[in-house]
């Protein structure tokens, strides 16, 4: 009768760190989700900036104010990701640091 306590609390702790690895799963995928969106959102503000341009140099820009905006609107986008990527970068090299 005691080993099956024994076996049920192993059973216990078996589940305990499987929903622990389906939890951090779950948030690593959670983060490749926001990651994705992020940089397509920075791929449709480049490509739109890159438009306001084209327009600009072909001369077919109805509104200059707009295409102003857009190219704003792009060129702070990838200042954004380029400082996420610093800090990642960063990040990973302080983790590196860590002596075990």
């Amino acid at each position: 009768m005691n080993e099956i306590n024994k076996l049920n609390s192993l059973n216990s702790i078996s589940n305990t760190q499987n929903s622990n690895k389906a939890n951090e799963a779950g948030i690593g995928d959670e983060f490749a989700k926001l990651l994705k969106s992020s940089i397509s959102d920075l791929d449709a503000a480049q490509k739109e900036g890159e438009a306001a341009m084209t327009d600009i140099a072909t001369g077919e820009v109805k509104d200059l104010h707009q295409a102003a905006i857009a190219i704003g609107k792009a060129e702070t986008s990838m200042k954004f990701m380029l400082e996420v990527r610093n800090k990642a970068i960063n990040a990973y090299k302080e983790i590196t640091r860590i002596q075990i």
